[in-house]
C-alpha cells in the first residue's frame, strides 16, 4: 500500500522489524475480539510482523517522530467496492487522538484512491472507545448482533458470547461530512 503521512502519523506496511512493538500491544490484547492475536513471545511477534509485511490488510501506525508503532489499523476487502475496516492501538497511547488521525486517514484513502464505496466495522457492544471513534468518524450503527460471536470461554469451558454493533459508513456521507 502507499505510505499515508498525518500530521502526527505514518501508516505503512508492517516489516519484520516492528516485531518488539507489535508485542509491546499484542501481548495482553485489550479488546476481546484481538485474544485470538494473542502474542506470548517476541519469537511469535516476529513470525507475525513478516506475515503481516506480506500484506496490504494490516496496515502499521507509527509515530512520524520516532517511527515507533503504536498500532495498527486494517482494512478487508470485499469486491467490488465494500472494505471491513477496524483499528487496534498499544493502550499506552490512548487518549492523544492517534486512533482517530489513523482511521481518518485510512478512510480518506479507502475512499479517495481505492475507490471504495462502503466501510463497516464489527465493535463489541461493551467496546466503548472503539463505539466512541466509529461515531467520531461518521459511521452509523447499522444493527446490533445479540450473542454473535465468542472469543473466549468461562471457567467452566462454555463459550462466552458477545453482542456486537455493526457500523457503516457511505463514502457519499464521507463527502458530505468532510
Amino acid at each position: 500500500m502507499d505510505t499515508i503521512k498525518t500530521e502526527r502519523l505514518i501508516l505503512r506496511n508492517f516489516r519484520p522489524e516492528d516485531a518488539p512493538d507489535l508485542l509491546a500491544y499484542l501481548r495482553e490484547p485489550g479488546a476481546s475480539c484481538f485474544l485470538s492475536l494473542k502474542l506470548d513471545d517476541l519469537a511469535a511477534a516476529e513470525a507475525e510482523a513478516t506475515e503481516r509485511a506480506g500484506s496490504d490488510e494490516n496496515i502499521a501506525v507509527c509515530l512520524a517522530a520516532t517511527g515507533r508503532v503504536i498500532g495498527d489499523v486494517f482494512a478487508m476487502p470485499e469486491p467490488p467496492d465494500t472494505y471491513s475496516v477496524g483499528w487496534n492501538f498499544n493502550a499506552a497511547f490512548s487518549g492523544a487522538g492517534f486512533a482517530t488521525e489513523a482511521a481518518r486517514a485510512l478512510f480518506d484513502y479507502l475512499f479517495t484512491v481505492k475507490q471504495a464505496r462502503r466501510l463497516y466495522a464489527y465493535v463489541e457492544e461493551d467496546n466503548v472507545p472503539s463505539r466512541r471513534l466509529c461515531e467520531r468518524l461518521g459511521m452509523r450503527v447499522e444493527g446490533l448482533f445479540r450473542e454473535f460471536i465468542s472469543f473466549r470461554e468461562d471457567e467452566h469451558g462454555n463459550p462466552v458470547y458477545e453482542n456486537t454493533l455493526q457500523y457503516a459508513l457511505l463514502r457519499k456521507e464521507w463527502q458530505a461530512a468532510g
